[in-house]
């Protein structure tokens, strides 16, 4: 055959014919995660807002993934493995943060036109999300108590909330690389919120303040970028929810627009912002 007639010859076509359901749909099980979509409302706009909530709750799970790798890794000294974790956690965390941009522009008379559908619904209530929180160091046994209905999801969670969380592996790694952490704060209750300390404070100006390449610095940047992305996230859930309800109280009993403007002034991974100020 001639090479000119080999170029016009139509592409193989894919294989189509399977005896059951396509090798795609086994491994990603698209006909599950699209018929997971039950509105209830007459509102045009709530498909939006549920999907836009079932995808974050997606990029929850993989970031929660991402991050109790890292937790791990540093557990056993592989530093290249958890950074890598870090970093792939920022990609999947602006991937999350764009979830905002569905969601940024409701009318307060378009957010009211389902909003009754929810009830007392509230991603204050996400148990993926209170994991988050638990693996960066914001930990409550109070956040347990409205899952207790589950047993699944409430166990899931309480071993979490036991488990030391991704900034106390940290900093047991920084203790184990020759750095100044106290006793206090590596024989904590890792069940109690993290609390910042002056001497862990020191540790990072130090880490700042010494080679910039190396492997503590470069976790520290690697913690710093996800502390960032995790801070715009409260800020555009502020935002969000300011334009869409303004001062109102939120779903489930919550504050609304107040807690969130309390959660967004709070630094994730605090000294690593701190010690900047003494290099």
């Amino acid at each position: 055959m001639s090479h000119e007639a080999h170029e016009t010859q139509e592409p193989e076509t894919p294989h189509l014919d399977f005896a059951g359901t396509t090798p795609y749909e086994d491994y990603v099980k698209a006909d599950v995660l699209t018929h997971l979509q039950h509105t209830l409302s007459d509102d045009p706009g709530e498909m939006v807002f549920l999907v836009t909530t079932q995808v974050m709750e997606l990029w929850f799970t993989v970031i929660v993934h991402e991050w109790e790798t890292a937790a791990h890794a540093l557990r056993e000294d592989r530093t290249p493995v958890a950074v890598d974790a870090l970093k792939r956690s920022v990609r999947e965390l602006e991937a999350l943060n764009a979830s905002w941009k569905p969601l940024g522009q409701l009318t307060p008379a378009q957010f009211n036109s389902y909003r009754s559908a929810l009830g007392e619904g509230s991603g204050f209530q996400s148990a993926m999300y209170r994991r988050m929180e638990f693996l960066l160091g914001e930990k409550s046994a109070s956040m347990l108590v409205p899952h207790r209905g589950a047993p699944r999801v409430h166990a899931e969670l309480e071993k979490a909330l036991h488990e030391p969380s991704l900034y106390d592996e940290v900093l047991r790694f920084l203790a184990r690389r020759g750095h100044a952490i106290p006793s206090s704060v590596l024989k904590r209750d890792v069940a109690l919120r993290y609390e910042p300390s002056p001497e862990v404070e020191a540790a990072w100006t130090a880490v700042y303040s010494g080679d910039a390449g190396s492997e503590v610095a470069r976790l520290g940047e690697a913690l710093t970028d996800v502390a960032e992305l995790v801070w715009r996230w409260r800020n555009d859930h502020l935002v969000a929810t300011r334009r869409a309800m303004g001062s109102k109280a939120g779903t489930g009993g919550s504050a609304g627009v107040a807690w969130l403007e309390k959660r967004a002034q709070k630094n994730v991974f605090p000294e690593l912002w701190t010690a900047r100020s003494h290099v």
